[in-house]
């Protein structure tokens, strides 16, 4: 599984606007989250008008669900956290405070173990979990306020939620850099720029540079693979009052940052949620799972640097937009939630080679290897694969040529290094 950035959420006193945020792709937001080994998933399901936690087991033969709901509905803006022995974080706001527990299920009702609580005295920081850790024994909270981010370990501490560090200036995204659950990124905004920082947690949330791809630009990192270094990044460098673009770059390379033209879809917004592990050494070679949310809706989208061609494929039904993750041997798992199917894993082999401009079906294309019901399959009618499709339903283009290599974006300066952080090499930053 790897690690992905999930934007700001703010928590208001009602918590609505957490609610609003969740799944807005634009936040990095996800109606669930999944461990980093791809055991296990928790998420509010939805009873009617109400919301409950709802644990997915996904390392069995079988995925299947188990409902922890409690004595009464859960608040919007609540948040839950699957952690590696199964049991579920959540994380609730009362009279104030952010309280944690962690649920278990018990026959047939659901034990709670409280850990305590965190309170912010001043009324805009906002609190957020941020993205499972490597392990899954432990779980961490940012607690963003006006001049400053503060590091929070809520589960997994000796005597409930411990301060860890403290960040100058507001921090947003979240993305775990290494398997042990040390280097944390963080997007941090100072003077009206957003630069990528690395925070070492194991000594005193130490702050070095991660991204400077220009001086007057905003970098972000939005996902990054320990195994084979990729990073994903959204910066506004190669086109300046334009917006962010999505590029690429591998940790320990002096290449620069590369945006590809196929990542642009107009009026689209395009989100890393997965990327492939165990490409050790070929980052190039790595499946990268993108949430496309468009006028049409929202489906996704399957690319590998090396290809630099988009393959463009509807949704399963019910998918948990935003959630998903890879295996070693190249298969993309989107569970999914339907009345018929309340708790489902499409599956979809996507083989290297398989952004070509042949139509869905044909061999260059991903196999459905499992789901029920047929979701997730392709069909000859959606859209081609060449990275100029539109959205699932619209009408085929036709084949652009060829594209010449997108060029690098100038740098300045070369590899900002990592200090002392337990990271090789030096960090791409062109």
């Amino acid at each position: 599984m790897t690690a992905c950035a999930i934007e700001p959420t703010a928590a208001d006193e009602d918590g609505d606007e957490l609610g609003d945020e969740c799944g807005d792709p634009r936040n990095g937001g996800t109606t669930c989250a999944i461990t980093a080994d791809g055991a296990y998933a928790a998420r509010l399901a939805p009873a009617g008008d109400c919301l409950f936690p709802e644990r997915w087991t996904l390392d069995g033969p079988e995925p299947y669900a188990v409902p922890l709901p409690g004595n009464q509905p859960e608040e919007p803006g609540t948040e839950v956290q699957p952690m590696g022995d199964g049991r579920v974080l959540i994380r609730r706001l009362v009279d104030g405070r952010h309280a944690f527990s962690l649920l278990y299920p018990t026959g047939p009702g659901t034990g709670e173990l409280l850990l305590g609580a965190v309170e912010c005295p001043d009324p805009d920081t906002r609190l957020r979990l941020l993205p499972p850790a490597p392990g899954g024994e432990k779980a961490y909270a940012l607690a963003v306020g006006r001049r400053s981010t503060a590091v929070w370990l809520v589960a997994g501490g000796a005597f409930g939620p411990e301060h860890l560090a403290m960040v100058p200036g507001r921090c947003s995204g979240g993305v775990w850099l290494d398997r042990a659950g040390r280097m944390l990124a963080l997007d941090r905004e100072v003077g009206g720029r957003t630069k990528a920082i690395v925070v070492d947690l194991e000594r005193d949330g130490e702050v070095s540079p991660l991204l400077q791809i220009a001086a007057d630009s905003d970098d972000r990192l939005l996902a990054a693979d320990p195994d084979s270094g990729l990073l994903l990044i959204g910066s506004d460098a190669p086109s300046p009052g334009r917006g962010e673009r999505l590029g690429w770059g591998v940790v320990g390379s002096t290449l620069p940052v590369r945006f590809p033209e196929c990542l642009r879809l107009p009026d689209c917004t395009v989100t890393p949620f997965a990327i492939q592990p165990g490409q050790v050494l070929m980052p190039e070679n790595c499946g990268v799972a993108l949430r496309v949310d468009g006028p049409a809706g929202t489906w996704f989208a399957v690319w590998r640097p090396a290809e630099r061609q988009l393959l463009q494929l509807p949704a399963p039904e019910g998918w948990l937009a935003g959630a998903g993750l890879w295996t070693e041997d190249g298969v993309l798992q989107l569970p999914y939630a339907t009345r018929e199917v309340p708790c489902g894993v499409a599956r979809f082999a996507v083989p290297r080679g398989a952004g070509g401009t042949g139509e869905a079906g044909d061999a260059g294309s991903p196999a459905v290897t499992g789901g029920v019901g047929g979701t997730g399959e392709t069909r000859p009618e959606d859209p081609v694969r060449d990275g100029t499709g539109g959205a699932p339903g619209e009408a085929v283009p036709s084949p652009s040529p060829p594209s010449q290599p997108d060029p690098p974006v100038p740098v300045a300066p070369r590899p900002v290094p990592l200090r002392e952080a337990p990271l090789k090499g030096r960090v791409a930053v062109g």
